[in-house]
């Protein structure tokens, strides 16, 4: 006898159909094959073990199951219930008519209940593409797959239930989620406010810039300037999630294992991320904690920063050879991880915030006679050089953070809100949505932002006049600046000018975004 059932497993962050195939002759040995790492291999016992605690025999029969496509590696205990389910096929427990229908998945305790598993939203969207009627998961996973339009999802709690739903014994309604009623109930909000926020009125502009444009931003200030302060309200004056990338986010975290024990502010485990990301790996990280990868490839942290903000706080104190490996992901917006036997490949379509201190002591060019810097022009210089010129070449906007005095600290007046920042932010990220809107209906990769143009639109939607152009030529000189220094200043003054609601970039605003290269002037270090 020969049964057929159907899983999925995870490849980047879509998923591929696993099909278990199981044959029964008569004896009673059991073997696994199609790839499968050792927790699939030690389904068996956990099986055998709630099969008996539910009062079902031990097969009666020799099992060979395969698990195709049998070239990809099956890792983790998910495909405990879909094996179980065949094995039971296989006994004529289980009835085989609703068996083409479904997608099973879930891992098995020793009593039979269901426990969460990774990968979900990915697995729904590849059971609905391949035409099946519905999924079956642990209930602690149904809404996240739920998301899935036009493919029942069912949540249930242990492996009797999912016995007698095949067996029509039992009926369950699948399991259903509004997402417009999901956005709506979690509607924007944060309880981080620029409003907090005493004076830094030119780091406050630079920051609403950057959101505008989603260009990349480092901050240079020495210790208590409030760096990571404004880096943590940065995600507050960025534009809403889009329901399509709130999908691409979600199966992101889905393939982390991050999504089931997470929860909102009402207590309601969400159905979707409706919140940009705010990533913040402390410095010690290693190369594959932030890009991804490893022996079985994960996402990494400019992965789950992926449509939100990647915060390095202490920039200088990461690892050089980590820092370099994110070169290739800030300008393709993607991360390709090649093994022996697999290649994945990870949205990282972040924005970087950094902060860093001006030198090792961190009171370069503070002018508090209560803190003098102690470091020589030759120590600042080997610290400035743990960042490479390549890397800050990616990075947009550079500017300087100065202490707030302490008449400004003690102010009751609050500054200008998020919500206000966030409006202006809004009305420039629409005038670009306009600007790319005929160029993505083709386009292999969108622009969603000034800050993705290529080269190409660069010189279409970036043009100066003769004025902007002496500006610009006089200040590449005097700074020794990159050509892709000169993308950057372009791309930046092309934000400033949308803000502001020009039609064409002028002096003014190549001016502003020239300030914005701090670390490139000749001065920086007397």
């Amino acid at each position: 006898m020969l049964i057929k059932c159907y899983g999925a497993t995870p490849q980047g962050i879509d998923a591929v159909i696993v099909t278990i195939e199981v044959h029964a002759i008569p004896g009673f040995e059991f073997t696994l094959v199609g790839l499968p790492d050792n927790a699939v291999k030690e389904s068996h016992e956990r099986i055998m073990a709630a099969l008996i605690v539910n009062g079902y025999k031990k097969p009666r029969h020799t099992l060979t199951i395969n698990m195709a496509p049998a070239d990809i590696k099956k890792e983790g205990a998910a495909y405990d219930l879909p094996l179980a389910i065949g094995m039971l096929a296989a006994e004529e427990e289980v009835h085989t008519k609703m068996l083409e229908q479904f997608l099973v998945m879930g891992e098995l305790s020793l009593d039979g209940t269901l426990q969460p598993i990774q990968g979900v939203l990915p697995m729904a969207l590849a059971a609905r593409k391949a035409g099946f009627k519905g999924i079956i998961l642990p209930a602690q996973n149904a809404r996240e797959a739920a998301v899935v339009q036009h493919i029942d999802v069912y949540g249930l709690t242990n492996i009797q239930e999912v016995i007698r739903f095949l067996n029509g014994q039992q009926t369950f309604e699948p399991i259903r989620v509004d997402t417009d009623a999901e956005f709506r109930m979690h509607a924007f909000s944060s309880e981080l406010d620029f409003s907090d926020v005493r004076g830094q009125e030119n780091i406050r502009r630079a920051m609403e810039v950057a959101a505008a444009g989603g260009h990349n931003m480092l901050m240079i200030g020495p210790p208590g300037a409030g760096k990571s302060m404004m880096a943590k309200r940065m995600p507050s004056i960025l534009p809403p999630l889009t329901l399509e990338e709130a999908l691409e986010t979600t199966k992101i975290y889905s393939v982390a294992g991050m999504m089931t024990h997470r929860k909102e502010q009402n207590g309601m485990a969400s159905a979707l991320i409706l919140q940009r990301p705010f990533r913040s790996p402390h410095h010690t990280i290693t190369d594959v904690a932030l890009v991804g990868g490893g022996t079985n490839p994960h996402p990494g942290e400019i992965s789950l920063a992926h449509n939100g903000v990647l915060f390095l706080d202490e920039l200088p104190e990461y690892k050089r050879s980590a820092l370099e490996v994110m070169r290739q992901p800030l300008e393709d917006r993607h991360i390709c991880i090649t093994r022996a036997k697999m290649r994945v490949d990870y949205p990282a379509g972040f924005m970087l915030v950094a902060a860093m201190n001006p030198c090792p002591c961190g009171h370069y060019g503070e002018n508090n006679p209560a803190h003098p810097c102690t470091c020589t022009p030759a120590q600042i210089h080997r610290y400035m050089s743990r960042i490479s010129g390549p890397l800050l070449d990616r990075i947009d906007i550079q500017c300087d953070i100065q202490p707030v005095p302490y008449s400004l600290l003690k102010e009751e007046q609050p500054s200008e809100s998020s919500a206000a920042i966030r409006e202006r932010v809004l009305r420039a990220r629409a005038i670009q949505h306009n600007r790319f809107a005929e160029y993505n209906k083709t386009a292999k990769n969108p622009i969603h932002c000034n800050a993705q143009m290529t080269p190409k639109l660069v010189r279409e939607y970036c043009l100066i006049d003769a004025q902007g152009d002496k500006l610009l030529a006089y200040s590449m000189e005097k700074l020794g600046l990159s050509a892709r220094a000169y993308d950057r200043i372009l791309k930046v003054a092309r934000t400033i000018a949308d803000l502001a609601g020009a039609t064409d970039i002028s002096a003014p605003h190549l001016m502003e975004a020239i300030s914005y290269r701090n670390i490139d002037r000749e001065d920086w270090i007397q």
